[in-house]
């Protein structure tokens, strides 16, 4: 290792041992080494996107006052008339005034103007929350059984250290003021990602200059990569906090990474945000110095489980993943919910990073019989691994965690893209004129599309930004102020943030339809009530046998008579109505065929058909089986209709009715009992009580 490196080594190893180079509040407390944290004092160089013009100001360099607004509310009172109308006039006017100077004072963000420290936040309150990361009980661990006598991370942790007695600097002893960044930007798989995230950032602190910047001295972005090693990632670090002196960084979007800058921050007292990583460990480490922008995985796991389980009713899911960090920690959240909503993950299969075949992978998830597929991928192999399953006939649903959309989703997977569901931390198709203006910026500059990591990157930047503005040049007092924040209204939507200061508003979940993404927030909690979530029973009278003679199973559908005539079913006749012919032929000859005391039970062989029959088995007391993908069929609270899949065929359908109806009688009530029992039938199925298959 080369000399620098050597020279970062030995100080990462003396922030992370006891005893080791003090803190910042400890060093300050020595008058003469104040200037040591001017950072970027002295310095020439203002930027690297151009050339840096701060706004005329003060001669002295500092934060320009709110002199010029009390002069214009000076000059709006002289201005006043003297007589009665026209004074009233001049009240109206000064009231107008009045709101554009308050106005003007709400903040960063919405007007622009630096308040360079004047007024810093203080400690942040005390805040606690009852549920941890809004968790709802029946995804707690062991909410079945007992109530834990003391729950983790549900207060704002606590902050002991003088961070924030540092005298804070003013504009004039500073001549920039300098942030870090960390990123994969070369030299490693994820660098489309890190470019994303860098360009958002950058864009924020280009436009915060553009307003003035800090009193009239530039943000300065300190740009360093994330290297495939952890020591140089390390050392990238190291060499922000005591090289450059920033004041906060951002990054990364490697959980290891975020974790290791987040070591160092406790030693260093560094503020870090963070809008990439969603390693759901991170604030769980209680270090107080980092805001979490994007929902990490904890929330996208328990989001997915709740569509899959509760809302989907699916019970045997598989999992594809990417085997790094990223995958490996990311779906043991998904696990844990899958597990307390009772339907364990049934099979696990992983990939290499930079794979292209996922075809052995697929198989073995295939083989297992599950119902969905969850994949913890980037966009570029989940585009592949779908075109993949398309071509291997698999035709499971698929549901993805929000890095699974991004370039080269759509691109790999073409039309096998249909379907896809995915968690997402915005609505990336709304037309609020804010997103809307910011994605024309970005793309006007870099000549790319907006993603989360851009658009997260330009948010959490903007979130660092006023942050600096409201606390000054004071590490303590920006952590105050990160911390402070319960609530930020960005480019990509409101974001709503728990006493660890992460977010934890809730997702949005995306279908792909007709080729493209439709949206709709979607909460982790359950539904207050659910149709037909315990099933229903049928409390009619008793039904009368069928009178002696032949017995017939009833199919409706297209070509159902073809159909019917060439299907043999032992001690039963099949019949067949069609229902390609006119509607109201086809429901006279279904009615007809189901007031005929000998016909048992109905096949319906498509959505509509099953649809119909449904209706029809309300009044008639007659089992349907419904070979439909259409689950609404069993979510009516008609106790007459159990489903089987699409692919079914006519001839195992048929053959469950003739099982029922050999074990339980020739009575269509018993039939029905039979069925819905769970009992199995055609020797491979069984129904729950809401008449879908267990």
């Amino acid at each position: 290792m080369g000399a620098a490196n050597c020279g970062a080594d030995s100080r990462l190893r003396s922030l992370l041992r006891p005893g080791g180079r003090k803190t910042v509040a400890h060093r300050a407390s020595r008058g003469s080494e104040a200037p040591e944290h001017s950072p970027g004092a002295g310095r020439k160089n203002f930027g690297d996107k151009g050339t840096f013009r701060p706004v005329p100001g003060p001669s002295n360099g500092s934060c320009r006052s709110q002199g010029s607004r009390l002069g214009l509310l000076s000059f709006a009172l002289r201005a006043c008339p003297v007589n009665v109308t026209a004074a009233l006039i001049g009240i109206r006017r000064m009231a107008a005034v009045l709101t554009i100077l308050l106005a003007g004072s709400l903040g960063w963000a919405q007007s622009g103007a630096c308040s360079c420290g004047a007024n810093p936040p203080g400690p942040p309150p005390t805040r606690s929350v009852e549920s941890y990361a809004n968790t709802p009980d029946d995804l707690k661990p062991f909410s079945k059984y007992t109530q834990p006598y003391y729950q983790n991370y549900t207060r704002t942790p606590e902050y002991n250290g003088a961070a924030a007695d540092v005298p804070t600097l003013k504009p004039s002893d500073v001549s920039e003021v300098a942030i870090g960044f960390l990123g994969p930007i070369y030299q490693h798989k994820d660098i489309a990602l890190g470019t994303a995230m860098l360009n958002g950032a950058q864009m924020a602190i280009d436009e915060a200059n553009a307003r003035g910047g800090y009193g009239g001295k530039p943000f300065h972005l300190k740009i360093h990569n994330d290297g495939a090693t952890w020591g140089a990632s390390s050392n990238e670090i190291v060499k922000m906090e005591y090289d450059e002196k920033v004041w906060a960084m951002l990054g990364s979007i490697s959980g290891d990474s975020t974790h290791i800058a987040l070591r160092v921050s406790l030693r260093s007292e560094l503020p870090i945000v963070n809008c990439a990583a969603t390693d759901p460990t991170i604030p769980e480490t209680l270090i107080p110095w980092i805001l979490t922008s994007i929902q990490d995985d904890r929330e996208q796991g328990y989001t997915l489980a709740r569509r899959i389980y509760t809302d989907l009713g699916y019970k045997r899911v598989g999992l594809l993943r990417v085997n790094e960090r990223y995958g490996r920690f990311g779906i043991v959240k998904f696990k844990d919910a899958s597990r307390r909503l009772g339907h364990p993950l049934v099979i696990e299969q992983k990939y290499m990073p930079g794979d292209t075949t996922f075809t052995r992978e697929l198989q073995v998830i295939n083989d297992s019989r599950v119902d969905a597929i969850v994949l913890w991928a980037d966009a570029p192999a989940a585009g592949t691994i779908l075109k993949q399953m398309q071509q291997m006939g698999m035709k499971q649903p698929v549901f993805g965690a929000a890095r699974v959309l991004g370039g080269g989703l759509f691109a790999n997977a073409g039309n096998a893209v249909e379907g896809l569901e995915v968690v997402y931390p915005y609505n990336p198709d709304r037309d609020d004129p804010l997103w809307v203006d910011f994605q024309k910026r970005f793309t006007a500059r870099y000549q790319a599309k907006v993603d989360a990591f851009s658009a997260l990157g330009f948010d959490t930047m903007n979130i660092l930004l006023d942050a600096i503005c409201r606390a000054g040049l004071n590490r303590g007092q920006i952590r105050d102020a990160l911390y402070s924040l319960e609530r930020y209204k960005g480019v990509t939507g409101e974001m709503v943030f728990d006493p660890n200061a992460k977010n934890v508003a809730p997702l949005y979940l995306g279908k792909v339809k007709d080729g493209a993404f439709t949206w709709r927030r979607y909460t982790m909690d359950p539904p207050y009530a659910k149709v037909g979530e315990h099933g229903v029973d049928y409390a009619g009278p008793k039904l009368a046998d069928a009178p002696a003679g032949e017995r017939k199973i009833g199919v409706l559908g297209p070509g159902a008579e073809t159909l019917a005539a060439h299907l043999s079913a032992a001690g039963y006749r099949v019949v067949g109505v069609n229902s390609e012919q006119a509607w109201g032929k086809a429901s006279d000859e279904l009615v007809k065929l189901v007031y005929d005391a000998h016909v048992l039970g109905l096949v319906a062989t498509d959505r509509a058909s099953a649809h119909l029959a449904e209706q029809i088995a309300v009044k008639t007391f007659i089992p349907v089986i419904g070979i439909s993908a259409d689950r609404t069929l069993t979510s009516t609270n008609v106790p007459w209709i159990f489903r089987l899949d699409a692919d079914t065929t006519l001839a195992d359908a048929v053959r469950c009715l003739t099982d029922a109806a050999n074990r339980a009688g020739p009575n269509r009530g018993a039939i029905r009992d039979y069925l819905a029992k769970g009992n199995l039938v055609a020797g491979r199925y069984a129904f729950q009580s809401t008449g879908e298959l267990r």
